[in-house]
This record gives C-alpha cells, structure tokens and sequence, in this order.
C-alpha cells in the first residue's frame, strides 16, 4: 500500500516563522544589517543578558551549536586527564561526543523508565576513582531528576553539566534548566523550543570563574587578541543575527511551551490503544520538546502512522555504548531500561502550531492501529 499524502507534518518551522513574527524578524534583521557589526556585538551582549535572567543564572555565553557550548563547558571544568564522565546513553551521541572530544571516557549510566532520563541510583553505583563530572541531560523537555543526582555528585565531589537543548523553559519550583548544575549547555537548533533561523548555543553558568573560561574558549582561548593561554579553544561565537532573532523569540517561549503541554495532554488523554504506552500529561518540569510513546512493535506503528499521513520520527534508535565508533569496547556493558528505550520508541508530532484538529487526527490514527 503506498503511503498516503501527508495530512500531519512531524514539524512545520515555516508556521512559527509567519506573519507578525516573520514581520518583526525583518525588522531586526535590518537593524544588524545596518549597523555593520555582525560578530559578538550589542545583540549578541543582549541576548546573552536577557537569557541568564530568563534561566536565573548569573551569566549566559553565545557560542555557535549546542554540540560547541558542550565541548567548551566540560573544558572550562579543567578536569585531569582520563577523567570519566558519567552520561545516559540515551541521546544520540550528542555529550558522549563531547566527553570525547575532549580526550575523557564516557561512563554510561542508565535510564530511569519513567522519565527516560538518568537514574539516580544507577549514577551513584557507577562512580569509580576517576569520576570527575556527570553530564545530566534533560531529555525530551522533561527535567531529569536533577535534585539527587546533584545530591549525589557534590558528595564525591563531582562537576555537574546539564544538557539543557531539549528543556527551554523547564522547570521545578523556582528553578529553570540551566539553573541546577555548575554549567549547562542549550542548542538553538531551528526546531528546539527556543529556535534560531540556523544553529546556535549558549552556556550557562552562575560561576564567574567558568563563564570567563568558556568566553575565552569560544575565541581561541584568547587572554586578550592573539594571546593564547586556554587549550581547546576555538571559533565558536553566536552570531548578530541569530542573537537579534533569539531576542525576538525569547519572550514567547512560555507561551509557546504551554501550547505543546497542551497537546502532549490530549495525546495522553486520547490515546487508548492496549499496544502503545503514552506518557502520563506533562507538568511545569515538562516542556513537551518530543512526545514519546512507547510500543512493543515500534516499526508496525510507525509504518502504519506513516500511511496514514502522519509525521513521526525515531528518538533514539542506537544507544551510544553501542554505537560502531565503540566497536567492542563496551560489549559487555548492558543497560537494559536504555536499551528497551532505543527499541521502542516512538515520537509524534508535537510543537506549538499544530492545530486541533491535527491533534485529533494524530490520537484516531493511533487508536485505529490494528496491532
């Protein structure tokens, strides 16, 4: 049977990007183009001052990706040589990528079926003499239970950076993703809930020592011009541009965010089928980045999804201890909740400008699966 024309797009960036929005994008645009700086400038400066505020944190520094404000906040911790760093394995590669780049080990941690983030228990049986930091990602909006892990790593005097590219908005009591750890990482990848119109990234952090240290790592590791007194610095500066139009989007991402808890809630409530396991609704802690179901025959759902017209994606196929570059360096590690994820997975449609009636298009599509 071949697959239906497409009545629910996974993603459309075109609908946030229109009318008044798309209006008030322009105008900014112009202003950088007319001022004829468009490298660390005042909008880079601003977005950088209103962003810190908006995460409760002291300092907030724009480099180019998510991947870079990754790389340069576990350098700015200055951790020995062979250091272990705890990571879920869970997210694509994406910090095991940056724990490597650096020359350190990943220590892979297991997931907590609930929230498919790290497990606190899993963490604190896992550290060895040369654990140095843990990297906690908050994965899929949802904040991973930051509060023990934290609790966990200060007693065996860990570093702690959060991986905050899927959480924007996140948050638990008075505190936001950002907030929690020593330092933390955003992307601004076009489809995260805080999006640029290309890549960007920032690092945030209430340390003054770290903030100096990743400013002078997203440029070359400069002292001042042409001195170089960091190793692992680089080019990686978020530009005029993207800075302008982050600064637009910013105060609209409460809004924008309770609009997809609005739909992970329906999906939750809608969907009623004996063979997909939805997810309960999200709170303030859950900024609905993905919506992740769970199915024993992930692949037939998805085929029959598609067929029906519907957008979906796989969220994460391979989990990164088994990933090729490792080949068999981590055979014998088995994580069983992480590895349970990878194989039945599934994400739906789920960003601020679906309409309602896609939404129900997507819970009949489900509930209509013949398993």
């Amino acid at each position: 049977m071949p697959v239906t024309s497409r009545k629910v797009p996974f993603n459309a960036l075109d609908r946030q990007n229109s009318g008044a929005l798309a209006e008030r994008m322009a105008e900014v645009s112009r202003r950088v183009i007319d001022s004829g700086w468009y490298v660390l400038g005042a909008e880079v400066s601003a977005f950088e001052r209103e962003f810190a505020d908006y995460c409760g944190t002291q300092h907030a520094i724009g480099v180019g990706n998510g991947s870079d404000a990754l790389e340069l906040a576990l350098a700015s911790l200055d951790l020995p040589e062979g250091s272990e760093i705890a990571v879920a394995p869970n997210a694509a590669m994406y910090a095991t990528l940056a724990i490597l780049a650096n020359g350190f080990s990943p220590r892979f941690v297991d997931v907590d079926p609930r929230r498919a983030t790290m497990d606190a228990q899993a963490f604190a049986a896992s550290i060895t003499p040369r654990t140095r930091a843990v990297v906690v990602t908050h994965l899929y909006g949802a904040l991973a239970d930051i509060e023990p892990i934290s609790a966990i790593a200060r007693q065996h005097g860990l570093k702690i950076v959060e991986d905050c590219a899927q959480a924007h908005g996140a948050e638990r009591g008075s505190r936001r993703a950002g907030s929690f750890g020593d330092i933390a990482c955003f992307s601004f990848y076009p489809t995260k809930n805080l999006g640029a119109l290309g890549d960007g990234g920032a690092v945030t952090t209430s340390d003054d020592g770290l903030a100096h240290r990743v400013r002078q790592l997203r440029q070359y590791g400069w002292r001042e011009k042409y001195n170089v007194t960091l190793a692992h610095g680089r080019n990686s500066r978020l530009d005029e541009m993207q800075a302008a139009l982050l600064r637009v989007k910013l105060p609209l991402v409460d809004g924008w965010n309770a609009r997809r808890r609005v739909i992970a809630t329906r999906y939750s409530q809608g969907i009623r089928h004996h063979a997909i396991e939805a997810p309960p609704p999200p709170g303030a802690d859950h900024v609905a980045h993905l919506y992740v179901v769970r199915s024993e025959h992930r692949d037939a759902l998805r085929e029959h999804l598609q067929r029906s017209g519907i957008g979906v994606d796989v969220h994460y196929p391979i989990p990164d201890h088994r990933q090729p570059i490792f080949g068999d360096r981590y055979a014998t590690v088995n994580l069983p909740v992480a590895e349970h994820l990878a194989r039945t997975s599934l994400s739906l449609p789920c960003f601020a400008e679906l309409t309602d009636e896609e939404v129900a298009l997507v819970v009949d599509a489900c509930n209509a699966w013949s398993a």
